[in-house]
Order: structure tokens, then C-alpha cells, then sequence
């Protein structure tokens, strides 16, 4: 056998490897050394069939075992004998015709490439300095999340015969709409109730109901919104013929025990100090998604190494894939976003670097610290998920049992988030309160509202 070193850049490495057909045959013949004793052929006695009569006869299949088996026993001899740390898979490629190799007409020749994992610092999490977005739970939104749990719980009663539809009566009502006459797919409804005013539906179709009654037939003419999801009706007007089958008005409203009662607590006092412990926790879990993108922000400015290209690309053909997907599915194109393909697939790659820079960031940092995902997590995490199956929660969970890849998948979040977990515990943290509306807002525009808040206070 001999190994070549072909390509030596950067992170990538690249070998040509050679095993003559003399080798290979070897391997044939003492594997047909080895079980001839076993078989048993017509005009022979057991183990006295000659060794070239079963070349001839199991010769070709074998050989398909044994090239495979050469190609992955001397491509890990190159990795050991180099000591290389792979991040990815060798990716092999046949240089020999594999019928000549296979029958014995060619020594076997391939080319091995190699994306070896990056040599890089760890900066020490106890020098990050984060920002964490925090805000109080006051009483005035638990009275805001108090009033939107009576609405829900809200009845209505039917309006006297004759009279007509005003805003925030319940309405129920049957539809068929149509595009250019063609009734187009989701555009029907039957026994629909809806509130008027409550924008269920598509601007406009609601205001055109106020004022009918139950027993009318009415038709309410509206134009899809631009940037509605299904790309054939946006932008496209429509008429619906409209059913009106009953009219109710909403009935008295009252914040007090029976409210609670009636969502299933013993007493106002009581449903109020729930809320206020929900939108604690909601508060919180918005609070540390802030600190967890602050964090990953501050690692990714701090560390810089090359990245395995094999990496990046996986990583990237995931996230285009379902770029791709999304704009084929609103029917758009690059240039409705204004960018070129390549301007968006740049955009996009860069993307890819930076999660595959703060992986191996973060997979180191767990390593370095001994971070680990318990069997235990794994088979809460593994039952969650199957849970989301509905009626197929146990064939889901016995896949993801017999699945090492599935199990990665479902590891990997749980992992990073111990990771940054660990973090936040090191880094400076210091707490800036805003109010509700930015906590819960994307990181990216929460920090935009903050940047431009500060230019504005310092001109």
C-alpha cells in the first residue's frame, strides 16, 4: 500500500492512496482459505473444492467487500499514522474503474480528503462581559393578563330576533370565497363563530358584517394583503358569499371569584397570584433568551480560528435548503427581499461560519468543563419529543432509541444550553431593566430600540 500526501491546507488534507491488485488478491485468496471448509459445492467434498474454483465462483462478490474494507482500514491507518483530528468524515473518491479492480485487472486507487478540527484558545468565560435585559412583572399587567383571561371566558347570548350585528358581537356564519369566480382552496367555512372586531379574519371582512342579522346572506368583496402567506392570493381580491346563521351579543362582564371559579380556581386573590407566577416565569425565560444571545455574540467576536470547510458547508446547504423552501413557498424571489441570489447566499453562509464557530466553541467549553447529558436527560428529552406524535408516541420513542443520529439531534440543544448555562454562572452580568415590550421582543430589534434610544439620549 502506499500513501501520498497530496494537499496540505489550511484545515484540509488529502491523501492518494494505492493497494495493488496483488495485495487485494491476496486478501481473496485467504479469505477463501478461511472458508472453504465451510462450503459445500456440488462435485466436491466438503473443504476439498480447489481455492481457484471458488475464486471463480464467489471471486467478483467478495472482492466488493474486501475493496470496501481495504478503502476503510487504510483511510483510518492515514489518520492514525498522521495523527489527525477529523471533523468530519473521510470523504472518499474512486480514481481506479471499481469493475477492473473488482476483476483483478487494476491495483485500487483512491483519493482520501480530510477536514481536520481547528487548534484554537479558549477565551475564559470569566473575562465575557454580558448585558442581561430584565423587567418587572407589575401589577398592572397581571390586571392586563386578568382582563384578556375574561374576555376568553367571555359568553354571549342571542340578540332579539331582527336585530343587527354591532362590533364585539358574536356572529356564526357559513362562507365560500372566490378569486377571479373560482373558489380557491381553505376559502370555505361552515358554523364559523367569530367576533367582530376581533381580526380573525382578513382586514376589512369583519367591518362588512356590522349591522347584518341572522337569516341574511351578504357579499363581502376584500383584497388578500400583500404579504399574505399563500403567495396565489396575496395581493388578489376576493368576493365571499356569506351565511349569517345567528347573532349574539356579548354578555356582561365581571373581574370577580366567580370569574376565577369559572377557570377553575378558588377565588380572584388566588387566580391573580398564578398569573403573576406565569408571567414571572415567561419573564424570565424571555430575559434569558437575551442573555444567551448575548452570550453567543460575545464568544463569537472573541474567537477567531479557521473552520473546517465540510462543516460550513453541511451547515449551509441545511440553512438554504430551507431558505429555498420558504421562498418557494410565499412565491418569492431574492430580489423581492432586494438582494441578489449570491448577496443572500453570502448572508447566509456567514450565518453557517458563525454556528459552526460557536459549536466548536461551546463543544470545547463542555469538554474543558466535564459538561456532559445524562442518560436520564436524554430519555425526558427523548419522551417529550415523542409526545408531539399523537397516537404514535411509542413507535416515535422506540426511533428515537435505535437512532444515534436522532439522539444527537435531541442531545445537542441540551447540551448547549448546559454550556451556556455554565457561562452565564463566569461571566460579568450586568442587569439593564426595559420595559415589557422590548424584553419580548427579537434580540436583534431589541438591541436596535436600545442603540437608537441611547443616540437619541446622547444627542
Amino acid at each position: 500500500m502506499q500513501i501520498t500526501e497530496t494537499v496540505s491546507e489550511g484545515l484540509r488534507r488529502e491523501f492518494k492512496i494505492v493497494i495493488g491488485a496483488g495485495d487485494l488478491d491476496a486478501r481473496l485468496t485467504g479469505r477463501l482459505e478461511e472458508m472453504k471448509s465451510r462450503v459445500h459445492l456440488k462435485g466436491f467434498r466438503p473443504g476439498k473444492a480447489p481455492v481457484s474454483y471458488l475464486k471463480k465462483t464467489y471471486g467478483k462478490s467478495m472482492m466488493g467487500e474486501i475493496v470496501e474494507q481495504a478503502v476503510s482500514e487504510s483511510s483510518q491507518k492515514t489518520v492514525q499514522d498522521h495523527a489527525l483530528k477529523l471533523a468530519f468524515p473521510p470523504q472518499v473518491d474512486l480514481v481506479s474503474p471499481i469493475e477492473e479492480v473488482v476483476g483483478g485487472k487494476s491495483d485500487l486507487e483512491f483519493m482520501v480528503r480530510l477536514d481536520l478540527m481547528p487548534e484554537f484558545e479558549i477565551v475564559d468565560p470569566s473575562r465575557l462581559s454580558v448585558e442581561k435585559l430584565v423587567s418587572n412583572v407589575n401589577d398592572e399587567e397581571v390586571q392586563a393578563a386578568v382582563a384578556r383571561l375574561s374576555e376568553q371566558a367571555r359568553t354571549y347570548s342571542p340578540r332579539p330576533e331582527g336585530e343587527a350585528a354591532e362590533e364585539k358581537d358574536s356572529v356564526t356564519i357559513d362562507f365560500v370565497g372566490r378569486v377571479d369566480g373560482e373558489v380557491f382552496e381553505g376559502g370555505k367555512a361552515e358554523d364559523l363563530n367569530l367576533v367582530l372586531g376581533s381580526g380573525q379574519l382578513i382586514a376589512g371582512f369583519e367591518a362588512r358584517l356590522i349591522g347584518v342579522k341572522a337569516g341574511e346572506e351578504r357579499d363581502v368583496k376584500v383584497t388578500f394583503p400583500s404579504d399574505y402567506p399563500e403567495a396565489k392570493l396575496a395581493g388578489r381580491p376576493a368576493e365571499f358569499a356569506v351565511k349569517v346563521k345567528e347573532v349574539k351579543s356579548p354578555d356582561a362582564l365581571a373581574i370577580d371569584d366567580d370569574l376565577a371559579k369559572k377557570l377553575g380556581v378558588d377565588s380572584l386573590a388566588t387566580l391573580k397570584d398564578r398569573i403573576r407566577d406565569q408571567l414571572k416565569t415567561d419573564f424570565n425565560r424571555a430575559s434569558r433568551m437575551h442573555l444567551k444571545r448575548r452570550i453567543l455574540d460575545g464568544l463569537d467576536v472573541q474567537h477567531s480560528f479557521p473552520l473546517p470547510q465540510a462543516m460550513v458547508d453541511r451547515e449551509f446547504e441545511s440553512i438554504w435548503k430551507q431558505v429555498e423552501a420558504e421562498l418557494q413557498r410565499e412565491g418569492k424571489t431574492p430580489a423581492d427581499e432586494g438582494k441578489t441570489e449570491q448577496e443572500m447566499r453570502d448572508e447566509y453562509r456567514a450565518i453557517a461560519e458563525r454556528r459552526v464557530r460557536l459549536g466548536l466553541v461551546l463543544a470545547r467549553i463542555g469538554e474543558q468543563n466535564g459538561i456532559t447529558v445524562s442518560n436520564d436527560e436524554l430519555q425526558r428529552a427523548m419522551s417529550a419529543r415523542a409526545r408531539q406524535y399523537d397516537g404514535h408516541e411509542q413507535e416515535a420513542f422506540n426511533f428515537f432509541s435505535s437512532n444515534a443520529q436522532a439522539q444527537a439531534e435531541i442531545r445537542a440543544p441540551i447540551f448547549e444550553e448546559k454550556v451556556v448555562d455554565f457561562i452565564a454562572e463566569l461571566a460579568n452580568v450586568t442587569e439593564r431593566k426595559v420595559d415589557r415590550e422590548t424584553l419580548f421582543l427579537d434580540p436583534d430589534e431589541a438591541a436596535e430600540k436600545l442603540t437608537a434610544a441611547e443616540s437619541q439620549a446622547a444627542s
